[in-house]
């Protein structure tokens, strides 16, 4: 699993007086980009020409996040499909350990050359699996 700390910055907060849930979507967003880059799944066209993209999210939202709450976003591959793989993803207020939002995103391979979906080459899992392991 993968753990980002985030900081809360003022604009990302709403008049409702806690941070947005479209700024949410960006903190998940920004966990997976990091999650990936960290365990070897490529991120830029510069990385390959295979990559995966979002095909479809769901989220909860368990509570509300404010400016100055401490926060941080794990990420991991929970499914993995031929073709597709599942990350699930929890911001968690790391002062209480509590669940503030929880994402889940199913992913296509995607090759780039093509602009179709791909199977998961076997060491891109090979290398997400390894990093789980050692985190």
């Amino acid at each position: 699993m993968h753990t980002l700390p985030l900081q809360i910055r003022f604009n990302d907060v709403d008049m409702m007086g806690h941070v947005n849930n479209a700024v949410i979507m960006e903190f998940f967003d920004l966990g997976k980009a990091c999650y990936f880059a960290a365990s070897g799944i490529p991120v830029t066209p510069e990385e390959g020409d295979f990559c995966v993209m979002v095909v479809h999210f769901e989220v909860d939202f368990h509570s509300q996040i404010h400016y100055g709450d401490n926060i941080a976003v794990t990420s991991y591959v929970s499914h993995w499909g031929n073709k597709s793989l599942q990350v699930t993803q929890q911001i968690i207020n790391t002062d209480t350990s509590q669940p503030c939002a929880t994402c889940k995103t199913v992913m296509s391979g995607y090759m780039r050359s093509t602009a179709s979906s791909a199977v998961i080459p076997d060491d891109i899992k090979a290398l997400v699996r390894k990093y789980d392991e050692l985190n």
